[in-house]
């Protein structure tokens, strides 16, 4: 069911519908090398296909997983005699270009810029971080996007009808409901819905009548267990933490509980979930609830002694906790402001009055001497500066007005007011 022209081509339609940049390349046969990065079952091998078809170049096929520089270069040399001989292009398509190495990745380099062969990279990771950069400089990059379920619906609709390269002749029908689930579980991926529609349609034996009926029994049996599309190392695995995280700090309960399962249950290390987690209770949380962070640990070491499945739940009501606590990130700012006056300097030594004397020489050097003792003093507190030199007064963590935050401030308040006042002396001799 592959398609044979651009009208059959089905979705990315941002791409190669009518009036596109790609689309207008390809049929002006003025395409330069590219990488189509996309999820598995969006089209990039199909369009790479059409692209060759259409402009009527030579199509050859590699994937990056089998091949090495040799391939490249019988590739290459094949290239060169068929554009003097017969002056028709070729097309290098490189399946899982994110396969190669450097220094194969650097062998293509030199006959892209020669134009002895036009370059079609596909792959599923991000080309930012897996194409060299002098490859991707000499390239335009396309996404794809997972195929939406209309889209999925077309293809079943064509792979049902089509009875010289579908299954026509097999006079198959599918339920609505079956049709929803098999477009459900797919998630976007032609392939899928295409291998499991025919092992369904295959498997079942034809009615009196001579109709296969597909219902939800036949769809989930031929899919079998649902794999999701994730990689820990990859955009999966950076995408729906920062979903993860963005949903908490919106206090989204749902959607929080929905990017944790779907990391967790896609095969994510429970701990690697529970370390993210952790940070937030302090860098969102903070302050505004400061058990935020007590919970957190508690939900981490129940991953670690119980492990999954039954954590999950531990998980769960970590995220359900921070989505719904007061967020402040004062503890994040003020510490981000330590860190820039630290790097900037000149980081001045501690005060004299804050130094243990510890030896005789030190107590003779004013090591400790001024030192006002917090528990001899009315409230436990006593004023005196705390800051090196050139820093007197700088403040670093301003609560917010959020929370446990609030009573911060009055406590803050009090103390500050405190050290306004003269009157502040020793409840006792020392």
């Amino acid at each position: 069911m592959r398609p044979q022209s651009l009208e059959e081509f089905v979705g990315q339609e941002h791409l190669v519908g009518e009036g596109r940049l790609l689309r207008r390349s390809i049929e002006s046969d003025s395409l330069p090398s590219i990488v189509l990065w996309g999820p598995p079952g969006s089209g990039k091998t199909t369009l790479a296909r059409l692209i060759a078809r259409t402009t009527k170049s030579h199509f050859t096929p590699l994937s990056a997983v089998t091949a090495g520089v040799a391939d490249l270069r019988r590739v290459v040399d094949e290239a060169r005699k068929r554009l003097s001989f017969s002056s028709q292009r070729t097309i290098l398509f490189i399946d899982e270009i994110h396969r190669f190495n450097k220094a194969q990745q650097d062998a293509i380099l030199p006959h892209v810029e020669e134009g002895v062969i036009t370059f079609i990279g596909a792959t599923t990771e991000n080309p930012s971080f897996e194409v060299i950069s002098p490859l991707l400089s000499r390239a335009r990059t396309f996404r794809l996007e997972p195929l939406s379920a209309e889209h999925l619906r077309t293809v079943v609709a064509r792979a049902l009808e089509d009875s010289e390269r579908g299954l026509g002749a097999l006079n198959v029908s599918i339920e609505e409901e079956a049709l929803a689930q098999l477009v459900a579980i797919a998630s976007g991926d032609a392939r899928i819905v295409l291998n499991a529609l025919e092992l369904a349609a295959t498997a079942i034996p034809a009615d009196a009548d001579g109709t296969r009926r597909l219902d939800t029994e036949a769809i989930n049996e031929a899919l079998q267990q649902r794999t999701l599309l994730y990689d820990k190392a990859g955009d999966q695995h950076y995408d729906l933490i920062s979903a993860l995280h963005k949903s908490l700090r919106d206090s989204d309960p749902d959607a929080g509980l929905y990017w944790m399962g779907r990391m967790i249950e896609a095969g994510e290390d429970p701990l690697y979930v529970a370390r993210r987690l952790m940070r937030f209770a302090s860098e969102d949380v903070g302050m505004a609830d400061p058990q935020a962070l007590t919970v957190a640990v508690a939900a981490q070491q129940a991953v670690h002694f119980v492990g999954l499945p039954e954590a999950n739940l531990a998980l769960a009501q970590l995220v359900v906790y921070l989505a719904t606590a007061p967020k402040s990130n004062s503890l994040y700012s003020g510490y981000s402001r330590v860190q820039e006056d630290i790097r900037k300097g000149p980081n001045p030594p501690v005060p004299l009055h804050l130094r243990n004397p510890v030896t005789g020489l030190m107590r003779q050097m004013d090591y400790g001497k001024g030192y006002k003792y917090a528990h001899d003093y009315e409230g436990h507190f006593a004023e005196q500066e705390h800051m090196p030199r050139g820093l007197e007064g700088r403040k670093y963590y301003e609560p917010s007005n959020q929370g446990f935050e609030t009573e911060i401030i009055r406590r803050l308040k009090n103390w500050r007011g405190t050290r306004a006042d003269d009157t502040n002396s020793p409840s006792n001799s020392a």
